[in-house]
């Protein structure tokens, strides 16, 4: 059963990425349960929680607003994958594929934001 939000190509991205994420997080060592465990755990879900918060907010700034929110919990995310690497947590291979599919959400969100901004520009005409 599909909506708006559930088709929508940033919000499956970012679900699919917290997933992934929270199965990564299962090799961690225990004693980061309440440090990088709890954060990027936290940072990963905040990504898809902020894009839906976003598609049911009704002004295109309120909308963008939220996206740039998505934005910052996304470099959150992906600097505590590059931390988790320095420390040992994950190999450099994992490391670079997260950094890589975060950055691919990045530039994805960037286009959305793009895309909200004209249809305001449009709406306002």
């Amino acid at each position: 059963m599909g909506n708006g939000l559930q088709d929508l190509k940033i919000y499956k991205l970012a679900v699919r990425l917290e997933i992934f994420i929270y199965k990564v997080l299962k090799t961690f060592p225990v004693d980061e349960k309440f440090r990088s465990i709890d954060q990027l755990k936290r940072s990963s879900s905040s990504v898809a929680n902020n894009i839906a918060e976003s598609y049911g907010k009704f002004s295109y700034k309120s909308k963008i607003y939220h996206l740039y929110i998505a934005r910052g919990e996304i470099e959150e995310t992906r600097s505590g994958i590059e931390r988790a690497f320095k420390k040992g947590f994950i190999s450099e291979n994992m490391c670079r594929f997260i950094v890589e599919k975060y950055t691919d959400l990045i530039k994805t969100t960037n286009g959305y934001i793009k895309y909200l901004r004209k249809q305001d520009t449009i709406q306002s005409n």
